[in-house]
């Protein structure tokens, strides 16, 4: 591929990887840090950047990408279990949540508390979606929309505000609360994962791996070198704006208390540019909710079109730009109850998938480590999201409690290694038993 052609991919990454979420914890943790700023951006960026990276790495190190790393476990496990992903951070949560923040800070700020805040919301969420829609219908022309277009006038847009900062914004770092006082790294590691692009790279890399193969790459190791160019590109973009984000809130935080990070982005964006402010501060999270509602129904369409081979992928897409329209008229306080349980049981999972799949080429009998170390991670994984649906769980939930890392919500982790562990003994003794067999025979 020409250079011009991974830059624009790795540019169209990068915007559908900025959404709304990624736009809110960088200064909110840039404010809690304070003086430890630095250790809990780096953090930050590990799991925020770092990870999705991987993901996209693993997906086009497998033939079939995480349909296929799935099946490793069971390919009933496999569909399930990308089914729940991509209909989590798709139609069901991450989109309607994107149209709404959308609405919030760029349309709602110049409505009166008068107005019908439900009839310009259907108006508004009517013709997000309609564009949407529209830029979806052709995934081969989204590189031209969003990566030469759309990409560049969010990121001059966020330059905009953040050189402005850096100028005006001199105020120093303020001590760090007491969840940043001790442990500012693993705190930042922590707070990554709330941007859950991890798993909207399980999404992502089959948008990414067309556009490639698109340019008539087949190989599969030139699919992974492209795949990780691209990354680099997106992952680059993703941390300067993070760390500028960060300080700016780290400078924002002693002027005074902020209960989010869109309210520092409100305050400091006004602060700095006045009313021109409110409107670059609209532009940018339009923008950036937009191309990730994109990039998530052009994957959501092309994952259900390839899993059924029968349906249509224009009538996919439609029907996911139908039921995020819908769910965004309607509120998103019940459906992050139902969601948000599946996207904390389904983190674990992914993490662990896909640390197993770069170094599936060592195991003996891959399915034994896999299956093992999913039974034992998703027993955990599922009191996590039976726990966040609020269900008294008693004794297991005091169990899960007394684990290591159960303060960081990475209980996990020990169940996982044992059950790689267990995976890895019953892989070799699943080898050496033919072989005893055989010196029997011999003999």
């Amino acid at each position: 591929m020409k250079k011009t052609d991974t830059l624009f991919i790795g540019l169209m990454l990068f915007s559908m990887f900025f959404g709304a979420g990624n736009l809110i914890f960088p200064p909110f943790l840039g404010a809690s840090s304070g003086t430890s700023f630095w250790p809990a951006i780096a953090g930050f960026v590990v799991t925020g950047v770092g990870l999705p990276i991987l993901v996209l790495l693993a997906v086009s190190l497998v033939k079939g990408g995480a349909q296929t790393i799935g099946a490793r476990v069971h390919p009933i496990f496999s569909t399930l279990f990308m089914v729940v992903i991509y209909l989590s951070i798709g139609p069901f949560l991450a989109i309607p949540r994107n149209a709404n923040v959308a609405y919030e800070m760029g349309f709602k700020p110049y409505l009166g508390d008068s107005m019908n805040q439900s009839l310009f919301l259907f108006l508004f969420t009517a013709v997000f979606f309609t564009i949407a829609y529209a830029v979806s219908l052709n995934p081969e022309k989204m590189e031209t929309f969003m990566g030469r277009w759309i990409t560049p006038t969010l990121l001059l847009a966020m330059v905009i505000l953040c050189v402005v900062g850096f100028i005006k914004l001199d105020a120093p770092f303020q001590a760090p609360t007491d969840a940043y006082a001790t442990g500012a790294f693993s705190k930042g590691f922590i707070e990554g994962y709330n941007t859950m692009d991890a798993l909207a790279a399980l999404a992502f890399g089959i948008v990414i791996l067309t556009s490639i193969q698109q340019r008539g790459i087949s190989d599969r190791k030139q699919l992974t070198r492209y795949t990780l160019k691209a990354g680099l590109i997106a992952g680059v973009l993703l941390s300067l704006v993070y760390i500028s984000l960060g300080v700016m809130g780290a400078r924002m935080a002693a002027d005074s208390s902020f209960e989010n990070g869109t309210d520092i982005l409100t305050v400091a964006s006004t602060l700095l540019l006045g009313t021109g402010g409110k409107i670059l501060l609209g532009v940018i999270f339009t923008l950036a909710c937009f191309t990730t509602v994109v990039g998530l129904t052009t994957a959501c369409g092309q994952y259900f079109s390839n899993l059924i081979p029968k349906a249509n992928y224009k009538t996919l897409i439609l029907i996911v730009t139908l039921v995020g329209f819908i769910l965004s008229n309607m509120g998103l306080n019940q459906i992050l109850k139902v969601s948000v349980p599946f996207l904390v049981m389904a983190y674990p999972l992914t993490i662990v998938l896909i640390v197993l799949t770069f170094f599936s080429r060592h195991f003996k009998n891959p399915k034994k480590v896999y299956r093992s170390a999913i039974v034992f991670t998703g027993v955990f994984a599922l009191i996590d999201g039976l726990n966040a649906f609020g269900l008294p769980l008693g004794p297991v939930q005091m169990f899960s409690d007394a684990l290591p890392l159960s303060s960081y919500g990475m209980e996990w982790i020990i169940p996982a290694l044992v059950g790689i562990a267990i995976g890895l003994l019953l892989s070799q003794i699943g080898q050496a038993a033919p072989s005893e067999e055989l010196k029997n025979a011999t003999l």
